[in-house]
């Protein structure tokens, strides 16, 4: 049994100065904008601005679990601290489902019992909350961080106050020309829709990756397949367990070969081709001759609903 592993990591640095200075300017805007919204009576505002705060807890949050991640691997923890960026981006998809239903209540409330809105206050706050907004969002999709599940987790905050601040814009340009106040809440419910439904995707996949789940875009019975096809030598492939550690593949399986004449060379053909065709780098591989005969031998395709046999 051999393994292969290199570690490419992601720029840390980089990655926590940004959400460092998003959060910087999503706190300030987010004060702003309470008091805007005090004053004006916008759910716009105010909605926008509960965004806000949960996403200054968030990229507060998701700075602490870069530099976590940054921590080398030691005897008890033996991949790092590499979750601690999952397990932040699960808690900012949570926080987004809760504030998401927070808001449309409270809309719901303004519809029974409407509040005058001073429109042209809710149009200054709501132009320099999308101008912080804008800014907050290019700092976090500029560089390579983007890939990070982390960070697309507080990008996804701050999209989701990007359109906060334009419903609001939109509502206080309704009220200002026509003094149709539920437009407010009404732009507010569509919104709290539009982010509830990318935080849900977001909590799927950062569930799927917690618990041990293989990457929605691998198919497990197609990369058996494919080994097999690639590298003659191999005649079965079983065992085969994928799982996410900091959003990079791991991925330990047997695999069932003709004897070869260089095993160390067989084996770099395996790797090779998990790596560059399937972008796992850290594989763990165990090479047998005989056939296996173990009751989970064929573990993952009686889970896909597969017959059981060998590729011969």
């Amino acid at each position: 049994m051999a393994h292969s592993h290199s570690h490419s990591h992601l720029s840390g640095n980089d990655n926590a100065k940004r959400l460092m200075l998003a959060f910087g300017v999503t706190a300030t805007f987010m004060v702003i904008e309470v008091i805007g919204g005090l004053i004006s009576g916008s759910l716009a505002l105010l909605a926008d601005a509960g965004h806000m705060l949960t996403d200054a807890a968030a990229l507060l949050f998701a700075v602490m679990a870069v530099q976590f991640a940054r921590r080398p691997p030691n005897a008890r923890h033996t991949f790092g601290w590499l979750r601690l960026t999952t397990l932040a981006a699960f808690v900012n998809a949570i926080a987004l489902v809760v504030i998401t239903i927070l808001i449309v209540w409270e809309a719901i409330q303004r519809f029974r019992h409407p509040q005058p809105i001073a429109g042209a206050t809710m149009m200054v706050i709501a132009v320099a909350g999308l101008l912080a907004n804008i800014l907050a969002f290019w700092i976090l999709h500029r560089g390579s961080g983007e890939k990070n599940l982390n960070v697309r987790a507080a990008a996804l905050h701050v999209m989701g106050d990007l359109l906060g601040s334009v419903g609001a814009i939109v509502a206080a340009l309704v009220i200002l020309y026509t003094g149709w106040t539920p437009v407010d809440p009404i732009l507010s419910v569509l919104v709290s829709c539009l982010v509830l439904r990318s935080a849900w995707r977001l909590l799927k996949e950062s569930v799927n990756e917690l618990l041990e789940g293989a990457p929605a875009s691998m198919d497990i019975d197609e990369l058996k397949r494919n080994l097999r096809r690639s590298v003659p030598e191999v005649r079965n492939v079983h065992h085969v367990h994928v799982w996410l550690v900091g959003e990079k593949p791991v991925m330990t399986l047997h695999v069932q070969v003709i004897p070869p004449h260089d095993h160390d060379a067989l084996l770099d053909r395996i790797q090779h081709f998990l790596e560059h065709h399937y972008d796992i780098s850290h594989a763990t591989v165990q090479m047998e001759y005989q056939p296996c005969s173990g009751t989970d031998c064929h573990l993952n395709e009686a889970q896909s609903g597969h017959s059981h046999h060998h590729d011969h």
